[in-house]
């Protein structure tokens, strides 16, 4: 290879982006067993409480995860024969609103080397002001279990899955079994989050998340359903107004389907 052949190559060696580094994880158990990993996203870790609270719940869960791969392990070595587990938790923020209320999706990939992976969804509503978890509660005059609110909330979930079911081709006549376990309650509703508004500040609706196999089989992947805030507006309360406003972001919609 002659000088311009080496000074070529040399330049582009020098302009090749350099990869990016893995983030470190900010829990993690790591053993012949398992490999238990908790990820925060930067703008929780922004705030002290809030990464607070939910490192402490990840610690939980990696440690509570590492003591079942042990004993699981001790009673069954042939189920580690492929290797370890690997479990992760990801906090990520979704939206902010008021400055106030904070909705955080928490993402779980479980892989016990069975057949395929699995995965689990669920929600946080952040009250950054008081610093605690609340729930959606204080945004609706009542929220009684099979009371209007939750009843008019069921519909609403129910006409949105229908339709994104619609839209990936899903087996139609199947549905309904799937949704048995949806109740006009909100633990039993789903995983829920304010959603981002064209309008500053503010939260057009309500998201609710479902892992696979929660709404239907596994194939068809997670769903999240959106709920408009005009649909629950008679059921709002003071609070609730001045929350919501304005209409979901097309980009918003796109990321979640």
């Amino acid at each position: 290879m002659n000088k311009l052949s080496i000074a070529l190559a040399l330049s582009v060696i020098c302009i090749q982006p350099a990869l990016a580094a893995d983030p470190k994880p900010d829990a993690l158990v790591k053993n012949r067993s398992i490999e238990a990993t908790v990820y925060l996203d930067d703008k929780i870790k922004a705030d002290p409480a809030l990464a607070a609270d939910c490192l402490a719940e990840g610690k939980k869960w990696v440690d509570k995860s590492a003591a079942e791969a042990a004993s699981t392990r001790k009673q069954d070595p042939q189920l580690f024969d492929r290797g370890g587990w690997t479990f992760e938790r990801k906090y990520n923020i979704r939206s902010v609103v008021g400055g106030r209320y904070v909705s955080i999706v928490r993402n779980d990939y479980i892989n016990t080397r069975g057949a395929h992976p699995n995965s689990d969804v669920n929600t946080i509503l952040w009250d950054s002001t008081d610093k605690k978890r609340i729930s959606i509660r204080p945004f609706f005059t009542e929220t009684a279990d099979d009371g209007p609110t939750m009843k008019a909330m069921l519909e609403a979930v129910i006409a949105s899955l229908n339709a994104e079911k619609k839209k990936r081709g899903a087996d139609e006549t199947a549905t309904a079994e799937w949704y048995k376990e949806l109740k006009p309650t909100l633990l039993k509703i789903g995983a829920v989050t304010l959603a981002p508004s064209t309008e500053t500040g503010k939260s057009s609706g309500l998201t609710f998340h479902y892992p696979p196999y929660a709404v239907g089989p596994y194939a068809e992947g997670q769903y999240v359903a959106f709920v408009p805030w005009e649909t629950l507006k008679p059921y709002l309360s003071p609070d609730g107004a001045k929350v919501f406003s304005g209409s979901r972001p097309k980009a918003d919609e796109d990321d979640q389907q």
